[in-house]
């Protein structure tokens, strides 16, 4: 299969070339349309039994009995018309498509269709037999309803592992989860259902999955229970073969990364193997507005785009704005890459919290249809699962490499960044290229996990702020520069390209000197824009004399308008 550098242009080529394919597998002869090729008619007459034995005489099996009207939908050749005219009066009607004028915001879809696999390039990777078997996905959230897609892979095996409840500390083989954002997430992932196109849900729909429950019914969690529940990924990792964490929730940063407890259990599940997948978060989109653990500078931090509800149309996708922009208070760049987040139909019951609160975007049977930067984690952590179905061997460093120097860079027509690294990271993500990558050393390769974990060393990430208060990637030159006063940044036209060359190159700059920022943040006014400013920045405003508060409550990522 040809792929051009342009998104767009590879669609078609890819189209282009599957028709010549079907065209030769048939000798051509679909070129030529067939005297009695079969249209659908919709056929009625005041004998309506009659009319049944007609249509059986005729060899006709109708598609459908319209008992409403005392019509049949039914296929026949212009011979076959001709010949049930001659036996009996009918009135006849040709079975036009109707088409919906417009859907409005907000409206409820029934039978979605799936668009996620082929935005970030899955249905090529599908088309090679890789739909992530082999893989299990856990998913530390509000736990898992085993809806159907969710039991069974698309061979009919089971591949749901079940629940651990961290919360209460306890495992069981089927959880009925009240909040409903666990199963939304995990759905987009793996889900095994079909549209009514016979498009497939899920990124990676034969990837196993297990719950991992830290979160109630209103999505709020204590420390405690997350990393409780991280430290039991790790136990399991080899008898279930974990091999992807997603963590679709992000609380606000109260220390540098390094002293976080959370962030210490998630770089130690990485170190030991697991590729965590985390959210940017819905703080948006101001920068400085990723939480914790999306500002681990190791693990893979996702950020959302739309379409703008035009699927394939590429030049209108954007950055959502809701989806948290770097850079870190450490200076790193994050997000690390982008996914379809803007609004995602995924699975959830129609008695959880979510459709409860918000049942205008349910479809009144088993799909809702929600927006945040979780929904673009949960598809990177499928995306992350045919990689290693591909090659199981991949360390998370190399996993991160590949699928950041892949990505789909977001440019405007004349070849500038249309959103700054702070915003997008290396672009939009690409299953069939990050797979297709034999890129292996471009992501974490200056810093030590080991010895950061054990505090011999900490880092500090390549980013800065220059006297007009704008960020931007020491070293790297003008287009590094994002002005967050300068509405003219983003231009007209939408572009994603791809090279199969390593364009991140900021992810691998990284010193242990010290904070980068030279401009002083009191005077310029800055005050950190998280808070950082006011609330001290470390554990030390209370959390010493009270025990480093383990009961903190940290929320999966707010409720967002879909866009």
């Amino acid at each position: 299969m040809l792929f051009t550098s342009n998104k767009n242009k590879m669609k078609l080529v890819s189209v282009v070339g599957g028709l010549v394919a079907i065209a030769l597998l048939m000798g051509f002869k679909s070129a030529t349309v067939k005297d009695e090729e079969a249209q659908s008619y919709i056929i009625s007459a005041k004998n309506f039994t009659l009319l049944k034995n007609n249509l059986k005489e005729l060899g006709a099996t109708p598609t459908h009995e319209l008992k409403i009207i005392d019509s049949f939908a039914v296929e026949l050749t212009a011979e076959q018309l001709k010949s049930l005219q001659e036996k009996q009066k009918i009135k006849v009607s040709t079975n036009h498509k109707v088409e919906l004028s417009g859907l409005g915001f907000g409206q409820r879809r029934w039978q979605p269709k799936s668009v996620v696999t082929e935005q970030v390039d899955a249905t090529y990777v599908h088309r090679t037999n890789n739909f992530g078997g082999g893989v299990t996905i856990g998913f530390l959230d509000t736990g898992l309803d085993q809806l159907p897609g969710m039991s069974v892979d698309l061979n009919g095996r089971d591949k749901a592992w079940g629940t651990y409840d961290a919360i209460n500390d306890t495992v069981s083989n089927y959880d009925d989860e009240s909040s409903g954002h666990g199963t939304h997430v995990a759905s987009i992932a793996v889900n095994s259902d079909f549209d009514s196109n016979g498009q497939i849900y899920g990124v990676a729909p034969n990837a196993a999955h297990v719950g991992i429950k830290a979160f109630d019914a209103e999505g709020k969690a204590t420390y405690a229970d997350v990393i409780r529940g991280i430290d039991w990924a790790l136990q399991v990792k080899d008898q279930i073969n974990l091999r992807v964490l997603n963590m679709s929730f992000s609380g606000p940063v109260r220390s540098s990364y390094w002293d976080d407890p959370l962030n210490r259990a998630v770089m130690k599940v990485w170190q030991a193997g697991i590729v965590v997948v985390a959210s940017a978060g819905n703080k948006g989109s101001e920068p400085m507005t990723i939480g914790v653990p999306g500002n681990v500078p190791y693990i893979i931090t996702v950020g959302a785009m739309t379409d703008d509800y035009t699927s394939f149309n590429y030049s209108d996708d954007k950055i959502a704005s809701f989806s948290g922009a770097g850079p870190t208070a450490e200076g790193f760049v994050k997000p690390d890459i982008v996914a379809p987040g803007g609004h995602i139909s995924g699975l959830m019951s129609f008695d959880s919290q979510i459709v409860t609160d918000h049942p205008e975007f349910h479809d009144g049977g088993r799909y809702f249809e929600m927006s945040g930067t979780s929904q673009a984690a949960a598809v990177v952590s499928g995306v992350v699962a045919l990689i290693l179905t591909d090659n199981p061997s991949l360390t998370p460093d190399q996993v991160k490499c590949r699928i950041m120097s892949s990505a789909y860079r977001g440019d405007n027509a004349d070849g500038s960044l249309r959103y700054s690294v702070f915003q997008q990271g290396a672009g939009l993500i690409s299953a069939y290229y990050a797979i297709a990558s034999n890129e292996n050393n471009c992501a974490n390769s200056t810093i030590d996990i080991a010895k950061d974990l054990n505090d011999e060393e900490h880092y500090f990430g390549p980013a800065n702020i220059n006297e007009n208060g704008s960020f931007y990637v020491e070293g790297l030159g003008q287009e590094y520069v994002w002005d967050v006063n300068d509405p003219s940044f983003v231009g007209d036209g939408m572009l994603w390209k791809t090279s199969l060359q390593d364009d991140s190159v900021w992810q691998n700059m990284a010193t242990t000197d010290g904070m980068l920022w030279k401009t002083n943040f009191e005077t310029d006014g800055m005050l950190w824009k998280t808070g950082f400013g006011t609330d001290g920045m470390l554990w030390k405003t209370g959390f010493v004399t009270d025990g480093m508060l383990w009961k903190t409550m940290i929320d999966i990522n707010n409720w967002v308008e879909p866009q």
